[in-house]
């Protein structure tokens, strides 16, 4: 994964950020995010939500994922990403962390302004139960106008072993560690996530291991509304 973005040369990038402003008439667009849990059986965090430039990438399939991302995949936790992003100034926008789970079925809005170069969307939030599994969106761009619908898959941090044990599972079905330690069975890069294979059962210390039953899914896993309101 990468977190950065080019250096544009002073003049230029002044003369982008006010040809920007212009276009905008000195005002910056509204945006409400609608977020859909389409899975049968699996829950999301709370939702990173975060307008950037078109150089700044939140993940990077084939990648090994950043601690950051490894923090949000494992555990549920934005904070670390939100503060590498807020790292980068004005090529961020806003960054927004949407409160409580997002449980199957239901819809979570958040509202989302872009900045001057911060014309593009990201999102992203762990899937529970899983290991290190996370639902994304890797910088689509914001509508000029109207709204546009987009499908999101689930993807793996390849951080963590893909055991399923409630043992190494945080949230409320499990109650696990939020992070394991690196493992022969980790993948090692982001890939798009292949869900639950173990069959389930107990591990020798009588942890549960979860099977596919009741939390496999098949891509995509939610639905995505982005929607400019101050047309």
């Amino acid at each position: 994964m990468r977190i950065g973005y080019a250096t544009l040369p002073p003049a230029l990038g002044a003369a982008l950020i006010l040809a920007a402003s212009a276009a905008l008439g000195g005002e910056m667009p509204r945006y409400e995010v609608r977020i859909t849990n389409i899975t049968q059986g699996q829950t999301f965090t709370p939702i990173l939500a975060v307008t950037h430039a078109h150089d700044v990438r939140i993940l990077e399939l084939g990648a090994a994922a950043s601690p950051e991302l490894e923090a949000l995949a494992e555990a549920g936790d934005t904070a670390p990403l939100s503060d590498a992003l807020r790292a980068l100034g004005d090529a961020v926008g806003e960054i927004t962390t949407s409160p409580g789970l997002l449980a199957p079925g239901e819809t979570r809005t958040i509202p989302i302004q872009p900045g001057p170069r911060a014309r593009r969307l990201s999102l992203a939030a762990m899937l529970i139960p899983t290991n290190d599994n996370f639902v994304a969106l890797d910088g689509a761009v914001l509508p000029r106008r109207g709204q546009q619908t987009l499908h999101l898959l689930a993807y793996d941090a390849g951080t963590e072993e893909n055991d399923q044990n409630c043992a190494h599972i945080p949230g409320p079905r499990c109650g696990g560690a939020g992070a394991s330690a690196p493992a022969d069975g980790d993948e090692g890069f982001v890939h798009v996530s292949r869900g639950f294979h173990e069959l389930g059962a107990e591990d020798e210390l009588g942890n549960e291991i979860l099977g596919p039953f009741s939390y496999d899914w098949r891509n995509p896993v939610a639905v995505v509304t982005i929607r400019r309101i101050d047309e």
